[in-house]
């Protein structure tokens, strides 16, 4: 899926390197995202993902910016849930979103959510997406509603933490949710925020 800031790339163990370089640097904002630190955690990091995508759990992407050919994060598809017996899923999360600090609040993000959510919604015809955080994260629970998601409440002891320090732990997730009566308007909202240019 490619745009015109930002390209998603279906991840593959040879983009180890790159997630690393994304990865570091400032972290100060990844505290409450699960994001690789270094060559032996960004290996494992990139196994799972792709262990999960083998079986169908998942579909992670890398995140490239256009303007420089760089990948600045992660994203992924995530818990397809086919209800009502269709081949292409009627409900999908899209979570484990992290960018590089220099990648924040750009057009880059908004775009990304754009091609996401247009697959989603355009291509697989889902009837909801879900956008789940940890609920103290408030800088991705803030990016989640500017991009007009509904907010259904909070999920007590709901995933495993990805906070300092608690990696035995459960955290309280905010779950958040775009419906298919909710697309067009969310779609003309993130058009419009990535309109001016890639760093408003």
């Amino acid at each position: 899926m490619t745009g015109t800031h930002v390209s998603l790339e279906p991840m593959r163990f040879d983009h180890v390197d790159e997630i690393v370089r994304a990865a570091s640097g400032d972290r100060s904002t990844f505290e409450w995202t699960q994001v690789p630190d270094g060559p032996a955690a960004t290996r494992t990091y990139v196994q799972w993902l792709l262990d999960d995508a083998e079986h169908g759990a998942a579909a992670p992407f890398v995140q490239r910016r256009l303007s420089d050919g760089i990948v600045v994060g992660c994203t992924r598809y995530l818990n397809p849930l086919w209800p009502l017996g269709r081949d292409d899923p009627d409900e999908v999360e899209i979570g484990g979103t992290w960018l590089s600090v220099d990648a924040q609040r750009s057009a880059v993000n908004s775009e990304a959510k754009l091609l996401l959510l247009g697959h989603a919604f355009d291509q697989w015809k889902v009837q909801r997406v879900a956008i789940c955080t940890d609920a103290r994260n408030r800088r991705s629970r803030a990016a989640i509603e500017r991009l007009g998601a509904t907010f259904e409440g909070v999920l007590r002891r709901h995933r495993r933490s990805t906070g300092p320090g608690e990696q035995l732990q459960l955290r309280d997730t905010a779950a958040y949710s775009v419906v298919r009566d909710e697309w067009p308007p969310i779609r003309d909202r993130l058009r419009a925020m990535i309109r001016p240019s890639a760093s408003s």
